[in-house]
């Protein structure tokens, strides 16, 4: 198999992505990994400096790369930003929902103004980037692809994080609605839904006995790490290898949706 073949089948050349939370761990590895595989990343994020950061990173690695601040709870800062990735890159391809927030509760302790603040992020924050992108790809007949983050707690409840495992429910279900709505406009949605990847949100909620928990339910008893994310981001959002695959929601957790522990 020649290295041409699989950058027919698996690159991205000439295609624009636009990563929200791009300036985080996971965001961080999905926009080198896109950006290697050919497509120029806007990395979207709300802090100004990690953005900057994250694009001096990509551009170390010779991708093209720009960037723009976002609150993924305002609808006018979405059209905002996606205002700025027209004018800099002259369109856009593809959207991926990376921003994601998450607060380890018992159940009796949840407090409701926090269950508001994660689903507004985690759901509605997806929902409505989704919404902004999808009337662009209709208004240009250009089509376009998306891809949003569930979780392993899209299929499996897991202690103490209720409102992130419901939120995260509903990003799958989001996910198929709006494939089965658009698909056959050339608008593909698919969703990754990672296993346990630690990054900054969720090292707090990882005490001995939680890891303990996780390692013996994990059958290749590690933690995923970012760059692993790529090769399935690749499949769902290339034009080629993924073209006939939309309301996917591909797990990518060393097996724990398939453990009977």
């Amino acid at each position: 198999m020649s290295a041409q073949y699989l950058q027919q089948l698996f690159g991205l050349d000439n295609q624009v992505a636009v990563v929200i939370g791009g300036a985080g761990e996971l965001g961080g590895a999905l926009s080198a990994g896109l950006g290697q595989a050919g497509a120029h990343i806007v990395v979207a994020d709300m802090g100004e400096d990690a953005c900057k950061v994250r694009v001096e990173k990509l551009k170390t690695l010779g991708i093209n790369a720009a960037y723009a601040v976002v609150n993924i709870t305002q609808r006018s800062s979405l059209e905002a930003l996606l205002a700025d990735a027209q004018k800099v890159t002259g369109k856009v391809d593809m959207l991926i929902n990376c921003a994601g927030i998450n607060v380890g509760t018992p159940f009796l302790d949840v407090d409701p103004a926090q269950w508001d603040k994660i689903f507004a992020v985690n759901l509605k924050g997806t929902m409505e980037a989704c919404q902004v992108f999808i009337k662009h790809f209709l208004t240009n007949k250009t089509g376009g692809s998306i891809l949003n983050i569930g979780s392993v707690n899209s299929d499996k409840p897991l202690s103490r994080v209720f409102a992130y495992a419901a939120s995260k429910a509903g990003v799958v279900n989001l996910t198929q609605n709006i494939a089965q709505e658009f698909a056959a406009k050339n608008i593909r949605c698919n969703a990754i839904c990672p296993g346990f990847f630690p990054a900054e949100q969720n090292r707090k909620i990882l005490d001995a006995e939680r890891v303990d928990n996780i390692m013996r339910g994990t059958p290749m008893r590690r933690y995923g790490t970012p760059d692993e994310l790529v090769g399935a981001a690749l499949l769902l959002l290339s034009p080629k290898a993924g073209s006939y695959i939309t309301g996917a929601a591909l797990y990518v957790d060393g097996g724990f949706t398939c453990s009977w522990f």
